[in-house]
C-alpha cells in the first residue's frame, strides 16, 4: 500500500459539498432568469465574441431500464419511437438558438450525455449529428465524446460513433461484481466490457473513460478490490471515481435499495483508500475531484501544463468557453449567465410548441461570484491560486478582500492540504485529494446557509 493520503485526512473532511461545475452552483439558479435574459446573453455574444468556439451539451434522457442508484434526469421506456420525437423537439430548439445568435459557430467540445445517448438507433444518431453539422462547424481537433452503456451497444455501434465524428468514449460500468450489478439492477457481465473497449481500441477512439462507483449496495472492500484489479487488467485511459451518495428522499430510483445492504462508512472509507492505491500503483495521474489518467492522456498531460478547464462535463483540456445546452433539464453557459431547461418532457416540448426556448430558471453572476469563481476554478484545475493574477483581473487586494477565507485556510494549511504564502495558495499533493474541501472556502453562499444536506458528502 502507498496510501497516497491518510484514511485519517479523509475522514476529517468527508462533509456535504458541491462538485463544482459551476460557480455559483446549480443549486442557486432562480426563476426570475429567464428566456428574455438568455436572449439577451446569446445576442451579447453575437455582438461580441462570435470568434470563440463554443461546446455543446446534448442530454439524451431516454433509458430501456432504470438503474436503482441513478440521480439523473431520466425517462424509463422501451418505446424506442420516442426518441425520434424528442429529436424533432431537438432539432426546433437548435433553430430557436440559431435564430438569436446565428448559425455556423465552430464547436470545440461536444459531449453526448444522458439517460443513455446509445438509445438511439443508428440512423437516429445520423440524423442527430447531421442536424448539429448543419448549424455548427465542429473544429478540427475537437473533443466529441459520448456516454455508453455497454448493455446496448456492439462493435459495429461503436464504428457507427467513430464514423460520426466521435473520439472518445465513456463506458459506465460502476462494479464488475455480478450481486453488486444485481443490488442496482445494472447487471453487465465483465467479458463484456472487456471486449467493447478492445473494439473501441481497434477502431481507433483516442480516449477510452470507465465510470466507477463505491459504496453501492453488496460492495465489500474484499469485492471491491477485485473490481480494481479489473480495471487495471482493463487499463482505460481514463478512470472516473464517484461515491454513491443516497438520497432516496429526492430520487425515487434509489428507494428500490435496501439500506440495510449499504456498506458501512468505515467500509466506504477503505475502498477509496484502496481504489487510490490501487489506482497509483497502476500508474495512474490523479487529476483531481475523482477523475484519473494514464501520463501520456490529454487530460494528464493538461493537468502536468496547467492547461486544465472544468466545465458541466467535469475536468476538460479545452479552454473554458460558451456552453450552449440542449434538450430536457440541460444546463449551459452563455457569458456571465447561468441557465437550465425544463426538467420534463411535457414542460420542453409544450415551451417548444409555443416557439419558446425552455428555460425555466438560471443566474445573472455578479461581480462577487466572477471573482470567486475565477478562484475556485484554479484550484480545482491548477491548485493554485496568484493574489496578483486575480487583483489585476478584478480591480480587488486579495488580502482584504478575502481575510475570512484566509483565515479558515490556516486550518486546512495544519492540515498539510494548502500552503499559503505571501504571493498565493497552493494545494499540497495531498490536498489534490480533498480540492472541493479547499475550494469551500472561498464559497459565498456556503458561508450564508449553512444547510449543506443537499450535497453528497466529499467521500
Amino acid at each position: 500500500m502507498t496510501h497516497v493520503i491518510s484514511e485519517h485526512l479523509l475522514k476529517r473532511f468527508d462533509i456535504p459539498g458541491p462538485r463544482y461545475t459551476s460557480y455559483p452552483t446549480a443549486d442557486r439558479f432562480v426563476e426570475a432568469f429567464t428566456e428574455a435574459d438568455y436572449i439577451q446573453a446569446l445576442e451579447q455574444r453575437r455582438a461580441g465574441s462570435m470568434a470563440l468556439p463554443l461546446s455543446l451539451y446534448v442530454h439524451i434522457p431516454f433509458c430501456e431500464s432504470v438503474c436503482y442508484y441513478c440521480a439523473c434526469n431520466k425517462v424509463i421506456t422501451k418505446h424506442h419511437e420516442k426518441a425520434s420525437e424528442y429529436l424533432r423537439y431537438l432539432a426546433r430548439e437548435v433553430e430557436l438558438q440559431v435564430d438569436h445568435f446565428g448559425r455556423g459557430h465552430s464547436v470545440s467540445q461536444l459531449h453526448l450525455g444522458g439517460g443513455t445517448p446509445t438509445f438511439l438507433s443508428d440512423n437516429e444518431l445520423e440524423d442527430l449529428m447531421a442536424m448539429i453539422r448543419r448549424n455548427f462547424v465542429l473544429a478540427p481537433g475537437g473533443e466529441y465524446s459520448v456516454e455508453v452503456d455497454p448493455r446496448t451497444v456492439t462493435p459495429d455501434r461503436l464504428r457507427t460513433l467513430h464514423r460520426l465524428g466521435f473520439n472518445r468514449l465513456s463506458f459506465g460500468v460502476q462494479d464488475f461484481d455480478p450481486a453488486v450489478q444485481k443490488a442496482v439492477h445494472r447487471i453487465q457481465p465483465a467479458d463484456q466490457v472487456f471486449s467493447l473497449v478492445a473494439a473501441a481500441r481497434e477502431i481507433g477512439f483516442e480516449s477510452l473513460n470507465v465510470d466507477l462507483i463505491y459504496g453501492l449496495p453488496l460492495q465489500t472492500p474484499e469485492s471491491f478490490a477485485r473490481t480494481l484489479a479489473q480495471v487495471g487488467e482493463l487499463r482505460p485511459d481514463r478512470i472516473a471515481l464517484y461515491a454513491y451518495a443516497h438520497l432516496p428522499a429526492r430520487f425515487k430510483p434509489q428507494r428500490r435499495i435496501v439500506s440495510a445492504e449499504l456498506p458501512s462508512a468505515a467500509d466506504k472509507l477503505a475502498m477509496l483508500s484502496a481504489s487510490l492505491d490501487a489506482f497509483h500503483d497502476q500508474g495512474y495521474v490523479y487529476v483531481g475531484m475523482d477523475h484519473f489518467a494514464l501520463p501520456e492522456d490529454a487530460l494528464a498531460v493538461a493537468k502536468r501544463q496547467g492547461r486544465l478547464h472544468r466545465n458541466f462535463q467535469g475536468y476538460s483540456t479545452h479552454p473554458d468557453c460558451d456552453l450552449i445546452a440542449l434538450g430536457v433539464s440541460a444546463i449551459g453557459r452563455i457569458g456571465a449567465t447561468y441557465s437550465q431547461n425544463a426538467k420534463t418532457l411535457e414542460d420542453y416540448y409544450d415551451a417548444l410548441d409555443q416557439g419558446r426556448l425552455p428555460i425555466v430558471r438560471g443566474l445573472a453572476v455578479g461581480r462577487d461570484d466572477l471573482v470567486r469563481r475565477a478562484i475556485i476554478m484554479a484550484l480545482m484545475c491548477q491548485g493554485e491560486v496568484d493574489y496578483e493574477s486575480i487583483e489585476l483581473g478584478h480591480l480587488i487586494e486579495f488580502r482584504s478582500y478575502f481575510k475570512r477565507e484566509l483565515e479558515v485556510l490556516s486550518d486546512l494549511q495544519s492540515h498539510g492540504l494548502v500552503t499559503v504564502s505571501e504571493s498565493g495558495i497552493r494545494v499540497t499533493s495531498a490536498g489534490w485529494y480533498l480540492v472541493r474541501a479547499i475550494a469551500m472556502t472561498f464559497d459565498r453562499y456556503l458561508q450564508l446557509d449553512q444547510d449543506r444536506a443537499r450535497f453528497s458528502k466529499l467521500i
